[in-house]
């Protein structure tokens, strides 16, 4: 009984713990769908700085092609999950660009002082 006590007790922190973790994931989830539902409705100067990395990275050509990268974003292919539409370059464009770096005038500043993003 002495040591079915402890592990009740540690089962009872992990679940708690577990079910903790979780609504912080689907809490994370919706801010990230919000913030690229948000990026639907770009101001001038982030289609501004949008068209600018495309024009860079490919030209803005949908179809280009760069080792590992593909489309008008040159964005990696595994991103893109096989599907290479617009309509999906774009959004999955838009999601890589607001999770890593905010906005896509955020993006063309570390493209001029890195040549990437």
């Amino acid at each position: 009984m002495k040591q079915i006590k402890p592990f009740i007790l540690k089962l009872i922190a992990a679940l708690s713990l577990a079910i903790g973790v979780t609504a912080v994931m689907q809490t994370t989830t919706n801010n990230n769908t919000q913030t690229v539902q948000a990026a639907r409705k770009l101001s001038k100067t982030e289609k501004a700085a949008k068209n600018w990395i495309a024009m860079q990275e490919s030209g803005g050509n949908y179809s280009a092609r760069n080792g590992s990268c593909y489309g008008k974003y040159q964005l990696n292919i595994g991103y893109l999950h096989g599907d290479y539409s617009k309509k999906n370059q774009d959004r999955t464009a838009d999601n890589y660009v607001y999770g890593r770096y905010g906005s896509w005038v955020n993006a063309k500043r570390f493209w001029l002082a890195h040549n990437w993003y």
